[in-house]
């Protein structure tokens, strides 16, 4: 086996396995199901990952590396905060309609390996992007300039997952998509200015007609 064919195999395998843990969860995908999907042995997997923890974390890492990737992205293109602040809405939307709502849950539950990779990924990325732009809405106008970015950004954070929190909005109960679109205006509209508010009109009249803000 060449070395280019075992790093293709690997990232395969840690493609199958993300995609198949964001659609029914950790806990129920199975080594089986991912050697199944790939149409290869457990042994192959087990050449290069000695067991589903291992699988775990490099899936988790590769999700959040991309999800990084793609807020860097969103905010280099944004002309300003709330340009960005719609564009996160809409990726929220993507993201909760494809996510198993149980993953977050279950990555804390059963595998703590690959949690404290999420809770890395919190502390390095998502909180310094969240204090980059609540600092740039403040300095240009759009957000209050009497509040500290960074305990803000931290509830923020801890909203996210508590969105994702069975015991707080059960399933039956409540749709996920709609609790954290909710809780992310909740957040947003009280720390607008009224020119914050202006511009974020200015945005809502060039959706099409399906298409939402909050």
């Amino acid at each position: 086996m060449s070395t280019g064919n075992s790093v293709d195999i690997r990232q395969n395998i840690i493609t199958t396995a993300e995609d198949h843990f964001i659609r029914y969860g950790f806990k129920r995908v199975t080594m089986d199901d991912i050697a199944r999907e790939m149409s290869i042995s457990k042994k192959t997997i087990y050449q290069f990952f000695k067991d589903k923890n291992e699988i775990v974390c490099a899936a988790t890492e590769e999700h959040l590396r991309r999800e990084e990737e793609q807020m860097d992205r969103l905010e280099q293109e944004s002309e300003n905060v709330i340009e960005f602040l719609v564009k996160c809405t809409k990726m929220i939307r993507q993201h909760v309609a494809t996510v198993n709502p149980s993953a977050i849950m279950e990555l804390q539950k059963y595998f703590p390996d690959g949690w404290q990779i999420f809770l890395n990924y919190k502390k390095k990325v998502f909180l310094n992007s969240l204090m980059r732009s609540l600092i740039r809405g403040q300095e240009d106008g759009y957000f209050r300039p009497d509040f500290n970015p960074e305990i803000l950004a931290m509830l923020r954070m801890e909203e996210v997952q508590l969105c994702f929190d069975n015991r707080v909005f059960p399933r039956n109960r409540f749709d996920i998509t709609e609790v954290q679109v909710q809780v992310f205006r909740h957040f947003i509209e009280g720390l607008m200015t009224a020119k914050g508010r202006e511009l974020l009109e200015e945005y809502k009249k060039n959706l099409s007609p399906h298409e939402t803000i909050f």
